[in-house]
C-alpha cells in the first residue's frame, strides 16, 4: 500500500461578473477571498452590449 496523493485545498472561489451596463452576468472566474478583499471590475467583451464594457464582481 502506498501513501496517499497530498491534496492541498484552494484557497481561491467562483464568482461571477455581471455587465456594468445590462447587468447580465457573462464571466465565471476564480477569487482568492484571502489576499483579494475588494470586488473585482475587469474590462470584458459583452456580446449583449456588443462592445467592451466594464464586469463587476456580482453577488452570488
Amino acid at each position: 500500500m502506498g501513501e496517499k496523493p497530498h491534496i492541498f485545498m484552494s484557497q481561491d472561489q467562483l464568482i461571477k461578473l455581471a455587465c456594468k451596463g445590462c447587468k447580465r452576468i457573462n464571466y465565471w472566474t476564480r477569487k482568492n477571498k484571502k489576499l483579494v478583499e475588494r470586488k473585482i471590475e475587469l474590462e470584458k467583451y459583452c456580446k449583449w452590449c456588443k462592445k467592451h464594457t466594464v464586469h463587476k464582481e456580482a453577488k452570488k
